[in-house]
């Protein structure tokens, strides 16, 4: 009797959790195929510290093969999904075409970017999707103050001044941590005329974390403030060029860095199913499955989950809910293939969020506890670790050798002089000042790949957050794992 055949869209928060569970329940009685553009799941919340040379970029990626037993992944991003055919066609990362034919599905392939019409915007800033673009950003601040430093006073200032919007979790995280950066390069490499680096976080909602528990925004805006980040609500971009960054209240910041992380949206591969919306997001019965297709389900940032806890309304895109959203997707599936337990509707309440900080410092209220300080510091890294579903021990040595050693503050020769858009709805050729750069004979050659993701940042837009297009150490574009967000929020939700 052949097994029943399960294919698995997407392995972010709510697609990684799916797959792990039902391959624990259905104990190799199921062929389980996860389809993923990369080979591994991304924890998103530590990637400001990837940015910032807290941690190595491999800690914050768990490998998929290594980590989930029983299942078969199969690299590459879907196309277009046949209903009625029962049928994923996808494009593999070297350009293949294939089909991979279903007796369930999960869709969960998350969120995409969301890039708001503001000029210069795609061709200027800086994404922060995932570790090509985490390493880009240590790379271009790096460069950026050790230009500074050999620079005149005026161009050194524009130099060492960063921009950032997006005031949410991401954003927020980003200013904060990457901040220590670029002042501990400024010790080691003195900028001219006693300047300092200058960090701006920008967010049109009245304060920063708008999204979270007011009191915990109280507590990262005053850390922000005490380290010298300047933190301005009701501010948005207005337009974006090389030299600078116009504001809305007219002000003109002369920088080299702006930082998009105003949120993204859910991916454009449901609205091609046909099937209900709610502003975008695949429309689910309280167990995770379409109305009219119960073969199918969605879970994460793809579905419109009803909240038990308030009627009429759907569960916030967080990876809080996406995480647990999978694992009753999992045992869901599984109940219908008559192989785990009962099927359960979704319901969960948060335990509270935390907010790292960089250094000791973090926001956070477990079960409601407001907490700063050292004990939101221990309690944020804490939870890290136990929400981590691989690489602790690797990334506990991290913290304890940056808290012990100096941080290294080198580049890796990612950052180059002229910028890529920032759209990531289709590869972009290398190009270079002049226009597009043909391939050079070796890898060495003087050649761009995109730079850029748009920016998944949180906040009250809802944030990122896997998959993102970045560049080959040899400057070629990377393969396009690239619309597509992660399976969920990158907030740390406890």
């Amino acid at each position: 009797m052949s097994r029943p055949r399960v294919v698995i869209v997407g392995a972010g928060f709510a697609g990684y959790r799916a797959a792990r569970t039902l391959a624990r329940l259905t104990r190799n009685r199921a062929d389980i195929t996860l389809l993923n553009p990369t080979d591994h799941f991304l924890y998103l919340p530590l990637l400001p510290q990837v940015a910032a040379g807290v941690l190595e970029a491999r800690r914050v990626t768990v490998s998929l093969p290594g980590t989930l037993r029983g299942v078969r992944l199969v690299l590459g991003e879907a196309e277009r999904v046949d209903l009625d055919g029962c049928a994923v066609h996808y494009r593999g990362p070297e350009g293949g075409a294939g089909t991979l034919g279903y007796e369930r599905l999960v869709l969960a392939v998350g969120s995409a970017n969301r890039l708001l019409p503001v000029p210069g915007v795609a061709e200027h800033a800086h994404g922060f999707r995932g570790p090509p673009e985490a390493l880009y950003l240590r790379d271009h601040v790096t460069r950026q103050v050790e230009l500074a430093a050999a620079d005149s006073p005026e161009s050194a200032a524009a130099r060492c001044t960063f921009v950032v919007a997006g005031a949410g979790y991401t954003g927020t995280e980003v200013a904060a941590q990457t901040h220590l950066l670029t002042d501990r390069l400024a010790r080691r490499n003195p900028l001219p005329a006693g300047l300092r680096p200058r960090w701006i976080l920008l967010d049109v909602a009245p304060r920063v974390l708008p999204e979270l528990d007011e009191r915990l925004s109280r507590t990262a805006g005053r850390v922000l403030r005490a380290r010298g980040v300047e933190v301005r609500t009701g501010t948005s971009v207005r337009q974006a060029t090389p030299d600078g960054v116009l504001l809305s209240d007219g002000e003109f910041l002369a920088s080299r860095t702006l930082v998009w992380c105003v949120g993204v949206r859910p991916d454009p591969l449901v609205r091609a199913l046909g099937q209900p919306l709610e502003r975008g997001r695949l429309i689910v019965d309280a167990y995770l499955r379409l109305p009219d297709r119960p073969e199918v389900f969605a879970c994460g940032d793809a579905a419109a989950v009803p909240d038990p806890d308030r009627p009429g309304e759907f569960t916030a895109m967080t990876a809080q809910h996406a995480w647990r959203q999978g694992r009753v997707a999992g045992e869901n599936l599984a109940a219908s293939l008559g192989l785990g337990r009962r099927r359960r509707p979704y319901h969960h309440r948060g335990a509270g969020f935390a907010v790292d900080l960089g250094g000791a410092r973090a926001a956070a209220n477990p079960f409601g506890i407001p907490l700063s300080g050292l004990a939101a510091g221990a309690v944020t890294r804490g939870h890290h670790l136990a929400a981590l579903p691989g690489n602790r021990v690797r990334v506990a040595a991290d913290w304890l050798l940056d808290a012990v050693l100096p941080r290294q503050g080198v580049q890796l020769g990612l950052d180059r002089s002229w910028p890529v858009p920032l759209d990531t709805a289709a590869p972009e050729p290398a190009r270079g000042p002049g226009g597009p750069v043909e391939p050079g004979p070796g890898p060495y050659e003087a050649r761009r790949g995109p730079e850029h993701e748009r920016a998944g940042g949180t906040g009250g837009e809802e944030p990122m957050t896997h998959g993102s297009r970045g560049i080959r150490p040899d400057g070629h574009p990377a393969p396009k794992p690239s619309t597509r967000g992660p399976a969920s929020s990158p907030r740390a939700d406890l």
